[in-house]
């Protein structure tokens, strides 16, 4: 009997719902505190939500310039140069998108011809392996595992692994970091091994930055910084993340003139414009948002990650510390667990807590089947909570 669904294109077979929905949809109905998908259960800075209100009103309602409102484009040029030293010009380097999600299904559409390959980290964010697949190119994966270091499992990659998966096909990197789920931040030294790899290939890098401000140790290192990268990379990031309104979808990419026009061409045939008032909002946020409010909220999440590591090594996991984003890897092992798909569809009415099975965002599944990734993006009553609800409930999952 044949599996295929029928009308779906042969790109998207196999892809299915997203586990997110699966695990969303278990976590409303067994009313279970959603540690699953990354979304903040809190509402992000009053004068942001006011700016788009303002913004509405003085009739910024129809149809923006397709690569973004002046003021936000000015504003992200700004960014980089604030925190990064990037000179880039707002007009013809900066590109808005609906979400960085959007900006990077735009750019592997763009830059990919049909039998190219794109070299990726695996675990990875979903959306990146089906747009590899609806661009027509080849996903290549270099895994990350968790090595022991001197506070505990971090996540690597092997230099020498890597370049062996470049082939002459391939015309991407496809980086993230920090990097979800892992919650590595790669390092200079790392992101000068890919580098050198990028360019004695003369291969493009796609950067997603998008927790480029939530980093608890370590440093964001933008990788078109490096010496040679600054004309291949197309770097990546959005408000969600930065600002706690994910909902709003507001996200861009910097790059130089000849990989922006390609960008463009794309992006004007999947949603054209982003939503104008939002963009006039977020440019209101990138300008006022002082060095204070970045402190604050890395800050935070700190807490909020140890208190999660805490709560999970209690109970009886193992998770590895995050050096950034919000989202925590935990193996299950410990506890006697092998399967972090049966465990996790057993969670939300078991234990009353969701979380996402890290094995779905791995080609090679047995990589993240000993892994379960849970969200501390939440606020501390219901982390609190969630543990609580673990801890009560964990010889419950054994039956």
């Amino acid at each position: 009997m044949s599996t295929r669904v029928p009308y779906l294109t042969a790109r998207l077979q196999g892809f299915g719902t997203t586990i997110f929905a699966e695990v969303t949809r278990a976590a409303i109905e067994h009313d279970a505190v959603n540690l699953g998908q990354g979304f903040p259960d809190f509402d992000g800075l009053d004068f942001v939500r006011e700016a788009a209100i303002e913004a509405l009103r003085a009739g910024h309602n129809q149809y923006a310039r397709s690569f973004g409102v002046p003021a936000l484009n000015r504003a992200i040029a700004a960014h980089q140069k604030r925190f990064y030293d990037i000179d880039c010009d707002p007009d013809s380097e900066v590109t808005v998108y609906s979400g960085a999600t959007e900006a990077i299904f735009a750019a592997l559409q763009a830059l990919c011809d049909v039998g190219d390959e794109v070299v990726m980290f695996e675990p990875y964010y979903d959306s990146y392996l089906a747009s590899i697949c609806m661009a027509g190119a080849a996903p290549r994966v270099q895994t990350l595992r968790a090595v022991e270091g001197e506070d505990g499992p971090t996540f690597r990659f092997d230099a020498d692994a890597l370049e062996r998966v470049v082939s002459g096909k391939t015309r991407a990197i496809l980086l993230n970091t920090p990097h979800n789920p892992s919650g590595r931040v790669f390092s200079r030294e790392e992101l000068a091994q890919i580098a050198a790899i990028a360019r004695k290939n003369d291969l493009i890098v796609i950067s997603d930055e998008v927790y480029e401000h939530l980093v608890y140790e370590g440093q964001h290192v933008p990788i078109a910084t490096l010496p040679g990268m600054r004309e291949r990379t197309v770097t990546i990031s959005s408000a969600g993340k930065t600002f706690s309104l994910t909902g709003w979808k507001v996200g861009w990419t910097v790059a130089p003139p000849p990989l922006t026009r390609a960008l463009r061409s794309a992006h004007q045939f999947i949603t054209f414009a982003t939503a104008t008032p939002l963009q006039h909002a977020i440019a209101v946020a990138l300008e006022q948002a002082d060095e204070r409010y970045y402190d604050e909220l890395v800050a935070a999440y700190r807490a909020r990650r140890d208190k999660l590591c805490a709560g999970l090594s209690e109970v009886g996991f193992a998770p590895a510390r995050p050096e950034g984003t919000y989202f925590v890897c935990a193996d299950i092992r410990p506890l006697g667990f092998e399967s972090d798909v049966a465990l996790c569809r057993v969670l939300p009415e078991r234990a009353g807590v969701a979380a996402i099975p890290t094995s779905a965002f791995c080609r090679n599944k047995a990589e993240g089947e000993h892994l379960v990734r849970f969200a501390f993006c939440k606020s501390e009553a219901l982390l609190d909570e969630g543990i609580r609800r673990l801890r009560d409930n964990i010889e419950t999952l054994r039956a």
